[in-house]
């Protein structure tokens, strides 16, 4: 029986691993035997920072609606707890795109939790003075695009003037041909009576 080489198999094994090690530094992105050991570390460290990256957004919308909370008189826990009663279903990242975006929507919610919880509703000072300024915002970027596309007035050049002078005195000797006919038509209606 013939020998089986593992040449071709060897050879496409190599070329993935080194396909995924493009861009490392130095030997790593080179040879085979320290490539593969790069790449093996990195797709274990990739597979820790996908579990990592969910509870790193997670600590950054609890800290959104904590400052977010606080402005309504309300902690982040206190929030949470009168959402549960009420049976609000927002998740946090809902909840913080609504601090951020839509400042009064957030103010209804912090409401309506703070009425589960048996709090007066009352907002902080800040939080109208904060919900105001994105309508601000906007209001200036809606003027910004009138002015821009105004066009801008072009003096009329020396010819243009002429031939407007020139046009002026034609159509004057016109309105003045036209009104005495009118005049001759009221003589004659008269004169028929």
């Amino acid at each position: 029986m013939a020998r089986v080489k593992g040449g071709m198999n060897a050879k496409r094994k190599h070329k993935k691993i080194l396909k995924l090690a493009k861009g490392y530094r130095g030997a790593r992105s080179k040879q085979y035997r320290v490539a593969k050991q790069s790449v093996m570390r990195a797709m274990a460290e990739s597979y820790i920072g996908r579990k990592q990256r969910k509870r790193d957004f997670r600590k950054l919308w609890i800290a959104r609606l904590n400052a977010a909370a606080r402005l309504n008189g309300l902690s982040y826990s206190k929030l949470m707890h009168g959402l549960k009663l009420a049976g609000v279903e927002l998740n946090r990242k809902v909840l913080s795109e609504m601090a951020i975006n839509q400042f009064d929507a957030f103010c209804d919610v912090c409401d309506v939790a703070k009425g589960k919880l048996g709090m007066e509703i009352t907002a902080h000072p800040e939080a109208p003075a904060r919900a105001e300024a994105p309508a601000k915002e906007e209001k200036k970027e809606e003027k910004k695009p009138a002015k821009k596309a105004a066009p801008k007035k072009e003096e009329p050049k020396a010819e243009d003037k002429k031939e407007e002078k020139k046009e002026e005195p034609a159509k004057e000797a016109e309105e003045k041909a036209e009104e005495p006919v009118e005049a001759d038509e009221t003589k004659t209606e008269e004169s028929a009576e």
